[in-house]
């Protein structure tokens, strides 16, 4: 049961972080995409009014992820961590290199260090969903031996599955990302930037289905016993994941998102949750359950405690957190357009 318990709350915190931080990696790809200085400042500037508050608590719940999952499935992280070492090397550089750049993209004057740092940030956020969702995609198609045996380091992530999860998880990202900048754009009254966003939520949108599509095809040869769960046990939940899509996609085209930032969330929590449930009762697919990679009892109650003192004395700075964000209540970080201006400008 104590197994079972803490599968579930790790399941839950994938689908936390890829809410939250998969919004953060959205906004960078929409950083990215923005275009030159001049032309892509007011989106930018909408990025980082949105993100700025709350990038860095987001990343909590990845370092959860880990701790749970060593502490109490220390078979599995073993052996995903030899296989799939690259990949996550990949995403924790990447991790670093997006945080150290967005904040001292905020924090320097001229131009030209602002777009090396803004480089760094786009680039990274489109890199490390990538190599989580191409985790995901290898673990899925029984990339990842069980037992101390090390897979393909290449061949583990860089596979037709693997590549299919990690374009989807980009465009998830940017979908959330897209959808929650709709709002935020709303909220500060600046039409043109609500336009804007709301077509590249729709485009989003249609991108992240597509690639859902070919990946489902794909996993039915490559990964057929998760394909099977999913169109079994867990289909309610991929019906679920779809109803919520198609009801966002509905109210961002007829320009009513009031509550398609909801329905957006809980298309991509419904998603991971159906692919635990349809890989249920294993870890790795085919090779190791959860019973059989579980910690000692002792070691999972011991677990579940600490969880949830750390949920009561987490969890309510974290509602405080958001709460006062979205409300537009937190200090603004960073310096001014202006100085830049001023520093690049050459004296008269």
């Amino acid at each position: 049961m104590s197994a079972t318990l803490v599968a579930a709350v790790l399941l839950l915190a994938i689908a936390a972080y890829a809410t939250f931080a998969g919004a953060d990696f959205g906004a960078g790809f929409w950083d990215l995409t923005a275009g030159g200085a001049e032309r892509g400042a007011a989106p930018r500037d909408l990025v980082e009014h949105s993100i700025g508050p709350v990038w860095e608590a987001n990343h909590v719940w990845l370092i959860f992820v880990l701790v749970v999952t060593w502490a109490g499935f220390p078979e599995a992280y073993q052996s995903i961590w030899l296989t799939m070492f690259v990949p996550l090397t990949i995403a924790a550089i990447g991790i670093v290199l997006r945080g150290a750049s967005f904040a001292f993209r905020k924090a320097v004057v001229t131009t030209r260090a602002r777009r090396v740092f803004g480089g760094g940030f786009a680039l990274s956020s489109v890199l490390v969903p990538f190599c989580f969702g191409a985790v995901a995609g290898g673990i899925a198609s029984g990339q990842v031996p069980s037992g101390g045996r090390a897979g393909d380091p290449v061949q583990s992530w860089l596979n037709l599955t693997s590549v299919s999860v990690g374009i989807l998880s980009v465009a998830l990202a940017a979908y959330l990302a897209a959808v929650y900048l709709v709002r935020d754009a709303r909220h500060a009254g600046d039409g043109r930037m609500t336009h804007y966003f709301r077509r590249r939520a729709v485009v989003a949108a249609v991108v992240a289905g597509v690639a859902a599509a070919v990946g489902l095809v794909d996993l039915r040869s490559e990964a057929p016993d998760v394909f099977e769960g999913l169109t079994t046990r867990a289909l309610p939940l991929v019906v679920v994941c779809a109803a919520c899509g198609v009801g966002a996609l509905v109210l961002l085209v007829r320009d009513a998102p009031r509550g398609a930032r909801l329905l957006a969330a809980l298309a991509v929590v419904t998603l991971i949750v159906a692919w635990g449930v349809a890989q249920w009762p294993y870890l790795l697919p085919g090779q190791l359950t959860v019973a059989d990679a579980a910690a000692p009892d002792g070691t999972l109650t011991a677990l579940v405690v600490a969880v949830v003192a750390g949920v009561l004395l987490v969890g309510p700075a974290f509602v405080l957190l958001y709460v006062l964000a979205q409300r537009g209540l937190l200090p603004e970080e960073g310096v001014e357009t202006a100085d830049a201006d001023a520093v690049d400008s050459p004296r008269r």
